[in-house]
């Protein structure tokens, strides 16, 4: 699975760490970090944080 965040259209409000806390998180300045390449297993908590997205910045393919 690849994750895809558009970092012009996030704006790191972080409801995408609550959906799918082993892939994304903030740092400690507040800015979204994410694994690009997580594990198959994950992809439901994922694709909900994609839902979640207030910008819908989160692609996953």
């Amino acid at each position: 699975m690849k994750v895809i965040v558009d970092m012009g259209k996030c704006q790191d409000h972080g409801q995408c760490v609550f959906s799918a806390p082993e892939v994304f998180r903030l740092d400690d300045a507040g800015h979204l970090v994410y694994e690009t390449d997580p594990d198959e297993s994950l992809r439901d908590a994922v694709e909900e944080a994609a839902d979640v997205c207030p910008l819908q910045a989160i692609t996953v393919g």
